[in-house]
């Protein structure tokens, strides 16, 4: 198992592999991250702050371009994720840094989805989208995503993306996002009702008995 020593930029956010991020750096420790990024072609882990502690869990980022560079110093950047790695130590700071790192071990990240378990969360993605007006692009067909492509538009919580990312097989995800989804779809239909029902209150209705 090899071992690799990685910067690290903890946020309250998950990110996934593929995923584009933009990001606003003005603190002096990430400032210096992104420098040697730049002139270095350095990579750093963005692992998930919950609960108060440094998940295991992150994922690798790539510098793609500084985008703004503002008085201060501080940038505006894009960056785009790599691949998911596990720590196996955290080290804070650094010694001569002013950043973070972790000695990591790289996850392969495991493509080989079910065309049918695709169909299904595609399918509640387009009821889940129509019902909250939500006006994104969605994948043409079931052949056209991975999970961690769709897995920030089906109203998971953090805790939630954090844990898909921690699934190693692209099938137990298909599995973790149909689950989560037949869970919270009967959610939203259920306020989309009460929101129809509200914009009926006071207007004259025409409805059948029941017998």
């Amino acid at each position: 198992m090899d071992f690799v020593l990685l910067p690290q930029f903890p946020l309250q956010i998950v990110v996934y592999p593929n995923e584009n991020l933009n990001l606003h750096i003005f603190e002096p420790r990430y400032r210096q991250l992104i420098k040697e990024s730049e002139e270095n072609g350095v990579t750093f882990g963005i692992p998930t702050f919950l609960n108060d502690r440094v998940m295991p869990f992150g994922t690798e980022i790539q510098l793609l371009s500084i985008e703004k560079r503002h008085e201060g110093g501080a940038m505006d950047i894009k960056t785009k994720g790599l691949g998911v790695y596990r720590t196996e130590q955290f080290i804070n700071p650094i010694p001569g840094k002013l950043y973070a790192g972790a000695t990591i071990v790289r996850l392969e990240t495991d493509r080989e989805f079910d065309w049918t378990l695709n169909e299904n969360i595609l399918s509640h993605l387009i009821e889940l989208f129509d019902l909250l007006n939500i006006d994104k692009p969605l994948p043409d067909g079931p052949s056209d995503f991975i999970t961690f492509d769709v897995a920030h538009h089906t109203g998971m919580s953090t805790e939630q993306e954090y844990e898909l990312l921690t699934l190693q097989t692209e099938k137990e995800r298909q599995t973790f996002l149909i689950s989560h989804l037949e869970q919270f779809l009967p959610m939203v239909r259920e306020m989309r009702n009460l929101q129809q029902r509200a914009l009926l209150n006071g207007h004259y209705k025409d409805l059948k008995p029941p017998m």
